[in-house]
C-alpha cells in the first residue's frame, strides 16, 4: 500500500460513520442538554431586551425564531417568505404565530406559552388586501404590548418591511432594530449549546470524509457537493447555505458555485461547507486536498503551506480579553501576490449561522472595523484563503471555541 492509499483510508476510518457508511449518524446528545440549550438562548433574549429597555421583541428570521423556541417549519421556505413570527414579551408570555395548518410543529415546547395562528401580509398571499391584512396584524401585536408592556413602546423588530414598520408606528409603539439585540444574544454559548453544535460538526465532518472518497478523477463539482448535502440530510441537519465547492482553474477566483465540470487528476480541490446541520447550528469549515489523493506540486504547496501559516498564527491570537484592534495589530501579513485574491476577512462568529463579530482581514481594516473584544463562550471561525494570478485557490477554515484561558478547536478533520 502507498503512502498516498494508507492516507487515504486512514481518514476513512475515522470520519466516516462508525455504524457503516449506509447509515445516518444518530446523535447521543441526551434530551436533558437540548432543553437546558433552549431554557438559556431564550433567557439571553431576554436579557437583551432587559438592556435595550424593550417591551418586546418580534422575530421573523427563521434562525432566530429556531434559537429562541427551537421550533422548525420550512426553515429556507421562510427565509424569504415571511409567513410565521414569533412575539417575545418582556414581562409576559412567548407567543409563536405558526401559518395555518401548521400549530402543531410548535406545540409541547418548553419555551413557547402560547400558539396563534399568525396574520399573513406579504403580497404574494395577500395581493390587493395587503394594506387591510396589514392593518389587522398590526392591530393585534400592538394589543398585546399595550396589555403587557405598560406605559413602554418600544418593541424590537429583526426582519421587518416597511409596511408593518409603518403600521406599529401609526398605532403607537416604537420599533427599533432587533438585530443588535439577538446578535449579541446568540454570541456567547452555553456550553450545553457547544455540545450541540459538536455534533453538527462531527456530521459535517462525516460528509466531508464522503467528499474525500469520492474525490477522484470525472467526478463533477456538483457530484462532490452532494455528498455533504446527503450527509446533513439524513442525519436530521437542514440545509447548506452555499455552493461553494470547485475545483482546478475555477477555484480562482474564489466564490464560483460548484458546476458539472469533472474535476482533473492532481487538481486541488477546494470547498467551505456553510452547513446549517442538526439542531440548527453551523458548521463552517473549509478544507482542499488534491483530486486523486495526488502529491501537491511545488506551487500547490506552497499555497497550502501559507495558508495554513495564516490559520495557525491568527489562531493563536484569539484568547479571551483581546480586542477586535488588537487582533487585527498582531494578525497575520498576507504576501503582497496573494493580495489580490485575498479573502476579505479573518474571523467571524458563527452559531446557527454566520454571526457577529466580524474581524476583516489586516488590509481591509478600516475605519468600519467594529470594536469589541473575544469573551468567553464565543464561537468563531478562522479563514484563509490563498492564491496568486494563474493559480489555485486554497480555501482553509477551523471552528474555534473561545475558552477562560485561550480557545479550542472544536473541528478534528486533518489538514493535509
Amino acid at each position: 500500500m502507498n503512502a498516498e492509499s494508507a492516507f487515504k483510508d486512514d481518514r476513512k476510518l475515522t470520519y466516516l460513520n462508525a455504524e457503516g457508511a449506509d447509515k445516518p449518524l444518530k446523535s447521543p446528545v441526551p434530551d436533558s442538554v437540548l432543553n437546558r440549550a433552549r431554557v438559556y438562548r431564550l433567557q439571553r433574549l431576554r436579557q437583551q431586551m432587559e438592556i435595550a429597555d424593550c417591551s418586546a421583541l418580534l422575530l421573523y428570521d427563521p434562525c432566530n425564531i429556531r434559537y429562541a423556541f427551537d421550533c422548525s417549519n420550512m426553515q429556507v421556505w421562510t427565509l424569504h417568505n415571511p409567513m410565521r413570527y414569533a412575539l417575545i414579551l418582556n414581562n409576559g408570555p412567548a407567543i409563536m404565530f405558526e401559518f395555518k395548518g401548521c400549530l402543531h410543529q410548535s406545540e409541547g415546547l418548553p419555551g413557547i406559552d402560547e400558539v396563534r395562528v399568525a396574520r399573513t401580509w406579504m403580497f404574494m398571499a395577500s395581493g390587493d388586501k395587503t394594506e387591510v391584512a396589514t392593518d389587522h396584524w398590526a392591530d393585534e401585536i400592538a394589543e398585546i404590548v399595550r396589555e403587557y408592556g405598560g406605559d413602554n413602546r418600544r418593541i424590537a423588530c429583526d426582519t421587518l418591511e416597511n409596511g408593518g414598520v409603518d403600521a406599529l408606528k401609526a398605532r403607537g409603539l416604537k420599533p427599533i432594530a432587533g438585530s443588535p439585540l439577538t446578535e449579541i444574544a446568540r454570541s456567547i454559548k452555553s456550553d450545553d449549546e457547544i455540545e450541540l453544535m459538536r455534533w453538527t460538526i462531527r456530521v459535517c465532518e462525516a460528509g466531508m470524509a464522503r467528499i474525500y472518497e469520492h474525490s477522484t478523477p470525472g467526478t463533477t463539482e456538483r457530484e462532490l457537493w452532494a455528498h455533504l448535502h446527503f450527509e446533513n440530510a439524513r442525519s436530521g441537519g437542514d440545509w447548506l447555505e452555499t455552493k461553494l465547492l470547485t475545483c482546478g482553474p475555477r477555484t480562482n477566483p474564489w466564490y464560483q458555485e460548484c458546476s458539472d465540470r469533472p474535476c482533473q487528476l492532481g487538481e486541488m480541490i477546494s470547498f467551505d461547507t456553510d452547513m446549517i446541520g442538526p439542531y440548527g447550528y453551523c458548521a463552517d469549515l473549509s478544507r482542499a486536498w488534491t483530486c486523486g489523493y495526488t502529491p501537491m506540486t511545488s506551487t500547490q504547496r506552497r499555497l497550502y503551506d501559507t495558508a495554513l501559516d495564516q490559520i495557525h498564527h491568527n489562531l493563536d491570537l484569539v484568547r479571551p480579553g483581546v480586542s477586535f484592534a488588537e487582533f487585527n495589530d498582531k494578525s497575520w501579513r498576507i504576501p503582497d501576490p496573494y493580495i489580490p485574491y485575498r479573502y476579505s476577512l479573518a474571523v467571524h462568529g458563527v452559531g446557527m449561522a454566520d454571526e457577529w463579530p466580524v474581524v476583516p482581514l489586516q488590509v481591509d481594516w478600516g475605519e468600519g472595523a467594529m470594536s469589541g473584544r473575544f469573551e468567553p463562550g464565543m464561537v468563531v471561525c478562522v479563514e484563509s484563503l490563498i492564491a496568486e494570478k494563474g493559480s489555485e485557490s486554497v480555501k482553509l477554515e477551523t471552528q474555534v471555541l473561545v475558552t477562560e484561558d485561550g480557545n479550542e478547536r472544536l473541528d478534528s478533520f486533518p489538514f493535509e
